[in-house]
């Protein structure tokens, strides 16, 4: 794994449209990855880990985009990477043209796939379409992370984005997704708004503490 993540860091460097944020091993953590400031994280699928570590990472920021390699051309595999929320993928027998390829799709919004492949993801669409599913209701401040409960307690201190990114240490990029996860999951649109909607909602305002910055 590390001469596989290694080898492609080393080659996809060499590309001028590309800038390698980092590299890491299952055992990376997903709040590395989100601090790292990257934007597409790039996940080998040869173990169910690697789908299970990328949507980790997605779920503490929907707007990564992820591109699976190593993936089978089979109907299993491209319907997992697809549940898994990848805006990409590369076939095993893929190069590293592919791998660019894919990123740059990725980042468009974009996916570019065989029509064996289309007609998996038309057909599980079809399945899914078919079935009458109920969702529970979103549960608001219940689903929030511990970063982002910290996130919610300096904005009720009245401290800016940058002022949270240089108390917590991480970066200003990473407090905005983490603003972002936390509207959405509140279902409001202005982070004024987050008292307010704790308070209606019968949750404990964000408590004030003291911080230290340097």
């Amino acid at each position: 794994m590390r001469l596989l993540c290694e080898g492609l860091s080393s080659c996809l460097a060499r590309q001028e449209c590309l800038r390698i944020a980092g590299h890491g091993d299952l055992a990376t953590l997903p709040e590395q990855v989100v601090d790292s400031g990257a934007q597409v994280l790039l996940v080998d699928i040869a173990t169910p880990q690697g789908l299970q570590q990328s949507a980790a990472c997605r779920a503490l920021t929907p707007a990564l985009k992820v591109v699976a390699i190593a993936v089978a051309e089979a109907e299993q595999d491209i319907l997992a990477c697809a549940e898994a929320g990848v805006s990409g993928f590369v076939l095993r027998e893929g190069s590293i043209s592919d791998v660019v390829a894919a990123v740059r799709n990725a980042m468009r919004d974009e996916l570019v796939c065989s029509p064996k492949v289309a007609a998996a993801l038309f057909g599980r669409l079809a399945l899914l379409s078919a079935r009458t599913v109920t969702r529970a209701p979103a549960a608001g401040v219940d689903t929030l992370t511990p970063r982002e409960h910290e996130i919610i307690r300096f904005v009720g201190e009245g401290l800016s984005n940058k002022e949270i990114a240089r108390a917590l240490r991480i970066r200003n990029s990473t407090v905005k997704n983490h603003m972002h996860n936390v509207l959405s999951k509140l279902q409001i649109r202005r982070r004024g708004e987050i008292s307010k909607h704790l308070h209606a909602n019968g949750a404990p305002a964000p408590a004030s503490s003291r911080i230290q910055t340097r």
